[in-house]
């Protein structure tokens, strides 16, 4: 037992214990034994350093620089490190539990898999993006449509939308996940104007995204759906060879609206294709769309050029032709065909101004 007044070092589990002895009793007082630096490199030994797998990455490649928190801990980066990579500025975070893998906001397409990742199993996306990611459109959409199994509220940039198991297909398609084209194109029946949506019906079929007798068979199985009667008369139009809205507009407001005898759409030639052949007539009906540019052009030039050398009468008819004066279109297509030998004579449609005007031919 130690004597009043004296004190004695006594080391202790890593700490140097001063005791010492004075009238109230023993006092006790502690010191490190290590410096401060070398206790931090020992707590450094205890949490070392985890960073993102090589698998991990190639995941996110696949995702467009996108993972959830889910994947990471299946590769092995657990919270901590996940929250130092935000911290130092490698990753950032897209929303609740998802990562980019890179610095900021991921692009457009890392979005579309990041809105899939949020919904969870059985996700995938929907409407405009959809058909963006099919290749049916040219511009991504602001909003990013998701289906999901369960109700999600909304966030920058998706919209959650409740799955219902007896509209769309079970399959799912590319990746990021998507519907179908047959269901992706016929949601949309919904949403679009008729303009754009029957270009967007032409567009699928002609650029052989699908074809008319899937999404027939796609539309007959819907109980509701938008449209309907449109959408049917559009497939139908296609398959008689109609390949866009200016050609669908010159069979309804030009040849239907008028009389005129049917010709044949799109027909194949070695090196081009004919808009409308009345080739039993000897004319040929050309249709430029507003955005003829580039190559385009070029085969506008190699086919008036061979109609030259036919000797064949062309009529070229643009965007403003059709929908602003179909009945003047209506009367030189006319006058072509029976100076060819049609029998028939057109018949005026209920805003006619020009087509009395065509007696003569009946002469």
């Amino acid at each position: 037992m130690p004597l009043r007044g004296r004190s004695e070092m006594v080391q202790h589990q890593g700490w140097i214990r001063r005791v010492g002895v004075h009238r109230g009793g023993a006092v006790h007082r502690r010191r490190p034994t290590a410096t401060v630096g070398t206790r931090q490199a020992h707590l450094r030994g205890m949490y070392h350093r985890v960073d993102p797998s090589s698998g991990l990455l190639a995941l996110a490649e696949l995702q467009e620089g996108v993972v959830s928190l889910e994947q990471a801990h299946g590769h092995g980066l657990g919270r901590n490190s996940i929250a130092r990579l935000v911290r130092e500025g490698r990753w950032s975070t897209v929303g609740r539990g998802i990562y980019h893998t890179a610095p900021g906001r991921p692009g457009w397409r890392g979005l579309a898999w990041a809105g899939v990742l949020v919904g969870g199993d059985d996700s995938r996306v929907g409407g405009s993006a959809a058909a963006h990611l099919h290749g049916l459109t040219d511009h991504p959409p602001a909003v990013v449509d998701i289906w999901v199994p369960r109700k999600l509220r909304d966030g920058d940039p998706w919209r959650f939308r409740r799955e219902t198991s007896d509209v769309h297909s079970p399959r799912s398609v590319g990746g990021p996940p998507c519907l179908t084209v047959e269901d992706t194109v016929l949601d949309l029946a919904a949403e679009l104007d008729e303009g754009p949506l029957v270009a967007l019906l032409l567009t699928t079929v002609q650029t052989r995204r699908s074809t008319a007798t899937r999404l027939r068979e796609a539309a007959a199985g819907r109980r509701l759906l938008a449209r309907r009667r449109l959408v049917a008369d559009v497939l139908a139009e296609a398959e008689e060879g109609v390949e866009s809205p200016l050609e669908r507009a010159y069979l309804h407001l030009v040849e239907r609206a008028h009389g005129l005898p049917r010709g044949r759409r799109n027909r194949p030639q070695p090196g081009l294709r004919r808009d409308v052949d009345y080739e039993r007539y000897g004319l040929l009906v050309e249709l430029d769309g507003r955005s003829h540019e580039g190559a385009g052009r070029h085969r506008d030039m190699r086919r008036d050029n061979r109609a030259a050398q036919s000797r064949r009468p062309t009529l070229r008819f643009g965007w403003l032709d059709v929908h602003g004066d179909p009945c003047l279109a209506a009367a030189q297509v006319a006058e072509l065909l029976v100076a060819g030998g049609w029998p028939g004579l057109p018949t005026p449609c209920p805003r006619c101004r020009l087509l009395p005007d065509l007696a003569h031919l009946a002469a």
